[in-house]
This record gives structure tokens, sequence and C-alpha cells, in this order.
């Protein structure tokens, strides 16, 4: 297992009592925009699960949660500007309310080729909620409507987020080392 990483050599980006204190927050700025309508969430797989369930418990409007499997990464630590949808939507988002919620937000690649999927269903409304924003990256311009943290240019894993599958369980988000990315 080379690319386990002993709790000493993680270097905290985001405490689990700081990701919840933000959830909680765009929970409640989404259900302010919201009141009155029905929101049609769109989490974005696979490191869009745990935001957006804990998401999901400071909604207070009405709310459908469906999921989208999409890949750009492969086994990388960088995009390849490739997107396939792996996962599409059980339901038509023809007419609703739409809210994208994705885990970070890279290059763009990945979000741009999204909502213009999206966008071409003819939803009421497509706004995106992204848990983090990695503006340094951009290579091509996405609005993000609620965005949880803007984080510096790093490999970043846990609560949700993974490296080979690996992290997603930890309930902060850490800096992944680079000794590991070289495995």
């Amino acid at each position: 297992m080379g690319d386990h990483l002993e709790l000493a050599d993680r270097e905290v980006l985001l405490s689990a009592e700081a990701i919840q204190r933000r959830v909680r927050e765009l929970g409640e700025a989404v259900s302010r925009d919201y009141e009155g309508r029905e929101v049609f969430f769109v989490g974005v797989l696979k490191g869009a699960w745990m935001f957006l369930a804990d998401l999901a418990r400071h909604i207070t409007v009405p709310a459908v949660f469906d999921f989208m499997g999409v890949s750009s990464y492969g086994t990388s630590t960088t995009t390849s500007g490739v997107v396939r949808i792996l996962k599409d939507l059980d339901e038509s988002i023809e007419g609703r309310h739409v809210v994208v919620v994705e885990d970070i937000v890279d290059t763009g690649l990945t979000l741009s080729y999204l909502v213009d999927v999206l966008r071409r269903r003819r939803p009421a409304s497509l706004k995106v909620c992204a848990l983090l924003d990695k503006p340094s990256r951009r290579r091509t311009q996405v609005e993000l409507d609620y965005v949880g943290f803007e984080i510096p240019d790093a490999f970043v894993v846990g609560y949700g987020l993974d490296y080979k599958g690996r992290y997603r369980n930890i309930p902060y988000i850490f800096v992944l080392r680079e000794e590991v990315d070289g495995s």
C-alpha cells in the first residue's frame, strides 16, 4: 500500500469544523435564494457525494437530489481535458431550478462541459455550488454562484476528494504530498 499516508504526514488545509460551518452557511444561502421554489440538486460523482449529503441537511426548501458521474482525471492528479459522462440523471431537469454541486473546480473544463450539457436540457435556472475553488488553475471561465473555499494550487484530498480512490472518507481536507504523487 505505497500510497498510505501517516497522520503526521498530512498538511491539513481545512478542518472538519471549518468545512461543516461553511457547508451550513452555503445551505442557508441556497435556501434563501430559492425560497418558495423546489430545487433539483445535481451532485457530481464521485467527489461531491459527502458535500451534497451535508449540504442537504441544511436545505430548507423542497428539494430533489440526483447524481451525474463524470470523469476527466483517470488515475492522474492532473485533468486530461477529456470529459466523459459515466452516469446520467434519472429525471428530466426541463423547467426546473437546478443547482450543480461540485467538490472542486480546478481547470473548469469538466464543469464547463457539464454546464453546457445541462443547459441544453432547458432548466428554468442553473447555478453552481462548489465546495472548493482553485482559480489559479483555471483554463476556461466558469461561473460559480456559491463557493465554500478558495484554495491554493495544491492537490487536495479528503471530504469526498480522492487520490486513486483513497482518502474520500477523511472528514477534513489535506494536501497530498508530491512524494505520494510520484507512485
